[in-house]
């Protein structure tokens, strides 16, 4: 075990200690431990890739075990850029058993701590409140990862790494760069050891919310590590990052005062909803087009689904990149094209937001270029009940239209998303019946 952590882990009066000790759990190698276990074999031994082989060597690897991460690999590469002399075996995704795992896991965690400390993070990482536990199971933060992990392994075959400090921060901290250096897969921060073993890592992207973009413009200011951005002043940080600016400081110091009840009471001010796909190969314009109309027809199921309305759409195109899109590239509307209108009035009707996608396309999609990716988004959502209708709206129509999207939504629950679809589904370069087959984009 990589050392002991108190059941009150920093001295009081030090900025990082909530007066609770935080767990952050990851399961290692989440997709392709999953696969190993079901076939029987150790993820630490096998070379084994997560990936849908179908889609070309493009494509990008959804998870690697630790083994071919041995060689030398990281991160999610694509298919093209494992080297030649790398032996390994392509396992398509099986979301569904994925998910089916991260339940079964979350369950074990059940058993021993209450839903109310437990913030599931993603498919294969939770962070948990310890503190009330510790003295139940006479233990420390490193002794109940311990307990977890071992639980989890015994009955899944699937490693976790842990991390555990004095708030949410340092627990994901601990996890992401000290959990992989211990032989006890557990990594333990409070405010001493943060100052002593993070604020001078590098490369910053390492830590937690800090991206590639922020560390350019850290960069620029002369920070290059965390020591770096504790040592900018308050007002020029402010005045490169805003508002943003002081979650920034704070988390150079080791301070997050965040707790998971308060995530768990979050409720967003504005909420929207966005449907969005990386299509399989270079599509012409209109056949985007197509697509993008496949989109609106699944958005509007989600708004009716949930009983909301509309204020605002945008559109987000992405255009295909080769070596002789250079020139192509170079042109005033760039790799991609956007757009976005408020609504004169909200609403849930499918007509509606069609003819509003569709003008946006028309506006600003440059039609000489392939694309390779699509987002649309339906924003400044309010309840359907509360949506007022203007002079122009055929409110008994709207009200039809909406109990047919509703009964399909019924039919769709009851038997399958391909239950119903419409005709233009059926064209060669649709996507959505063969997306209703998938969880989270790919292959159920």
């Amino acid at each position: 075990m990589t050392g002991t952590t108190p059941r009150r882990a920093a001295m009081p009066g030090d900025p990082t200690d909530t007066g609770h000790v935080y767990l952050c759990i990851d399961l290692k190698s989440f997709y392709a431990s999953v696969e190993c276990a079901d076939l029987g074999l150790d993820p630490f031994k096998t070379n084994l890739v997560v990936a849908d082989t179908s889609r070309g060597p493009g494509t990008i690897c959804l998870a690697l075990s630790p083994a071919i991460k041995a060689c030398g690999l990281s991160g999610r590469p694509r298919l093209f850029q494992i080297p030649k002399n790398i032996r390994y075996r392509a396992i398509r995704p099986h979301m569904h058993r994925y998910m089916e795992v991260s339940a079964q896991i979350y369950s074990i965690y059940l058993r021993f701590i209450a839903k109310e400390d437990i913030h599931v993070y993603s498919i294969d990482e939770c962070f948990i409140d310890a503190t009330p536990y510790l003295a139940l199971y006479q233990t420390d933060g490193a002794g109940l990862a311990r307990m977890l992990m071992d639980t989890v392994y015994a009955e899944t075959r699937i490693c976790a790494t842990a991390g555990v400090g004095t708030n949410l921060f340092l627990a994901k901290v601990a996890l992401d760069i000290l959990a992989k250096h211990e032989p006890s897969h557990i990594g333990v921060l409070d405010g001493p050891t943060f100052r002593q073993k993070i604020w001078h890592h590098r490369p910053i992207t390492d830590i937690w919310q800090v991206g590639p973009g922020i560390a350019r413009r850290l960069a620029r200011l002369g920070a290059y590590d965390l020591a770096g951005v504790v040592a900018i002043d308050e007002a020029t940080l402010r005045r490169e990052f805003g508002v943003n600016a002081v979650h920034l400081a704070e988390h150079a110091r080791g301070i997050e005062n965040c707790t998971i009840g308060q995530i768990q009471a979050y409720e967003p001010q504005q909420h929207s909803i966005s449907v969005g796909q990386v299509l399989t190969h270079p599509y012409t314009a209109d056949e985007a087009l197509t697509v993008v109309r496949e989109m609106v027809d699944e958005g509007v199921l989600d708004l009716i689904g949930k009983g909301l309305a509309c204020g605002h759409v945008s559109l987000w195109v992405g255009y295909h990149m080769d070596v002789t899109d250079w020139e192509l590239a170079c042109v005033r509307r760039g790799p991609h094209a956007a757009a976005s209108h408020k609504l004169a009035a909200h609403t849930s009707s499918r007509e509606a937001l069609m003819r509003e996608v569709e003008r946006l396309f028309a506006e600003v999609v440059d039609t000489r270029r392939k694309v390779k990716r699509l987002s649309i988004g339906l924003g400044a959502l309010i309840s359907q009940s509360l949506a007022e209708p203007t002079l122009f709206v055929d409110v008994q129509a709207e009200e039809t239209e909406r109990r047919l999207v509703a009964t399909t939504l019924a039919v769709k629950q009851r038997f399958g998303k391909n239950a119903i679809i419409r005709g233009r589904s059926f064209r060669k370069e649709a996507t959505g019946r063969d997306r209703n087959a998938q969880v989270g984009g790919h292959h159920a």
